[in-house]
């Protein structure tokens, strides 16, 4: 499948099996990589990159969180970026960001050295497996696993360390047959799925958890400010567990797909999904990815 891929590398376009990296690596066995994963579209007037200057934006927060340096400037990273897109040849799909430390390490703080850069492409049919996600209801479950709390890690930081959380929260609720994990933080007030954000409506009103305890999601703040500027209202705030119960209509959100319907939470079955509102917001994020909405332009980055 990846035999004439290519990834972009320390600056360099290299054939895929040439992205690789040492076992003994720190980032490998410490898990001190940071990324980011960002949609790109196929629109009338080419490919397009969702939000990229907010992505590479949180890249640096992360390295700054926790005080690695990076090699490229914003403006270098957002054309690796576009590079990586055209030298695929792709029109629609996702691109990591990696940064990682190559050196071979068995200690625990990494080398005082700048990290190395990679960026792969893959086009949406290899990404989700030929399926097609968006608007197919899914299943929630509960998990035993609370999400990190921020005094013991940076919550904040999109570090591939931090991944085992939602990791064990997703397995967890896949052995009582549910397809994705709910969290809640360690006070017992609803966080956020194992790699996504979380919606609830109720009476018309989009709620969503407060930062702090969750991921600054760039597509959760996508939601928030589309749904603002389409007068929708919304809140952010403490969300009790019992609330999971009382939505008349759930939804996740990603990098990979912006409203993914909820039709059940535990034993509570939500026939209707997709709702009214995850409908429409469904239809709203469709619009601006494929560059319809002249208002949210600026949130796509041309790749050519």
């Amino acid at each position: 499948m990846f035999e004439e891929r290519m990834a972009y590398i320390n600056g360099e376009m290299v054939p895929w099996e040439k992205a690789t990296v040492h076992i003994m690596s720190h980032s490998f066995g410490r898990g001190s990589a940071i990324f980011e994963v960002i949609s790109f579209h196929a629109t009338d007037s080419g490919p397009v990159i969702f939000r990229l200057e907010d992505h590479i934006r949180r890249l640096f927060k992360t390295a700054e969180l926790l005080d690695m340096d990076l090699p490229l400037s914003p403006e270098e990273f957002s054309r690796a970026a576009a590079e990586t897109i055209k030298s695929n040849q792709f029109r629609q799909g996702i691109i990591k960001i990696l940064c990682y430390y190559p050196q071979i390490s068995v200690e625990i703080i990494p080398p005082d050295e700048p990290l190395s850069v990679s960026i792969f492409a893959l086009d949406s049919g290899e990404y989700f497996k030929g399926k097609t996600p968006r608007l197919q209801p899914t299943t929630a479950g509960l998990s035993k696993w609370r999400k990190l709390n921020p005094e013991t890690v940076p919550v904040a930081a999109k570090a591939a360390a931090n991944y085992l959380n939602g990791m064990v929260a997703r397995i967890d609720v896949r052995k009582r047959g549910f397809e994705y994990a709910v969290m809640l933080d360690t006070q017992g007030f609803i966080a956020e799925g194992g790699t996504e954000s979380l919606f609830l409506v109720k009476a018309s009103r989009l709620m969503t958890p407060a930062l702090g305890t969750v991921l600054a999601s760039i597509s959760r703040m996508s939601i928030l400010e589309a749904a603002e500027a389409n007068g929708i209202p919304t809140f952010e705030g403490r969300l009790d567990q019992s609330q999971l119960y009382e939505a008349e209509e759930i939804f996740y959100s990603c990098s990979p797909i912006k409203v993914l319907p909820v039709r059940q939470i535990e034993n509570k079955m939500l026939s209707d999904a997709p709702g009214p509102v995850t409908q429409r917001m469904a239809t709203l994020l469709e619009e601006i990815i494929n560059g319809r909405d002249a208002r949210f332009k600026h949130w796509l980055y041309p790749v050519k």
